[in-house]
């Protein structure tokens, strides 16, 4: 049994994964932006899920729900799925959200982040984005490709973590819309199967994955010069150090 922490958990994805892994025994620990959104993780309380509240748009919040997660008792697992398609909360929801989880939550076993096969179209350039949301300055393929260079730089600093990426693919969540074409199931099983599988692939660090199969991202995410300075722009906008290996 492991114990897995999952941001984004009202619906969609985050909701999926979080049901699926309560139902093979987990203890799962979920989360919403804000107070009104309790009722829609109820179902998953009723099967035993812990709940932490924070807006992760705001720095001070963000910080917020890492202690309240870290009180809830250390995770084997940390799956970062919370995420804005579009205006200028893509960079603190996409990338400086999950930065300060990461520095401030009690180094789980493994960490698992979600990209998107958008990322492979995003610019790996720093400068210029307004990290505080104050106005828009990248786009989602741009913070797609930010937090997918962050998962590599993580399991090259980190050793001792299994980290890896995910684009779920396009599937009909809020955020895909009713339409999209690929299996809502198929999106979120990749990331439950890193999370608490012992095959020898997901125990495997540093991959970019597709339906459980390994993909190659964009050539910057391995770009180490490129991680180093996405690394300490998130450090100097938000104070927090990303703690070494």
């Amino acid at each position: 049994m492991a114990r897995i922490f999952i941001t984004g958990s009202a619906d969609g994805l985050g909701y999926g994964a979080a049901e699926n892994l309560l139902a093979a025994g987990h203890d799962v620990v979920v989360h919403v932006r804000n107070p009104q959104r309790l009722e829609a993780v109820q179902s998953l309380v009723d099967q035993g899920a812990q709940v932490v509240v924070g807006d992760l748009v705001d720095l001070n919040a963000t910080q917020e729900v890492a202690e309240q997660v870290n009180r809830t008792g250390q995770m084997n697992a940390v799956i970062h799925n919370a995420g804005v398609y579009s205006g200028p909360q893509i960079v603190p929801v996409n990338v400086v959200a999950p930065y300060v989880l990461t520095a401030l939550i009690a180094r789980p076993d493994r960490l698992i982040y979600l990209s998107s096969g958008m990322h492979l179209n995003g610019q790996p350039r720093l400068e210029n984005v307004d990290w505080t949301g104050a106005r828009e300055s990248a786009s989602y393929s741009d913070s797609k490709l930010f937090i997918t260079a962050l998962t590599m730089a993580l399991a090259r600093r980190w050793p001792d973590v299994i980290c890896n990426a995910v684009d779920p693919g396009w599937v009909p969540t809020k955020m895909g819309g009713a339409g999209a074409p690929d299996d809502l199931r198929l999106g979120h099983l990749t990331q439950e199967w890193l999370a608490v599988s012992d095959d020898a692939e997901a125990l495997n660090s540093g991959g970019y994955w597709h339906h459980q199969k390994r993909r190659t991202p964009h050539a910057a995410a391995h770009d180490e010069a490129f991680q180093n300075a996405l690394i300490e722009n998130l450090a100097q906008i938000t104070g927090i150090t990303l703690p070494q290996s």
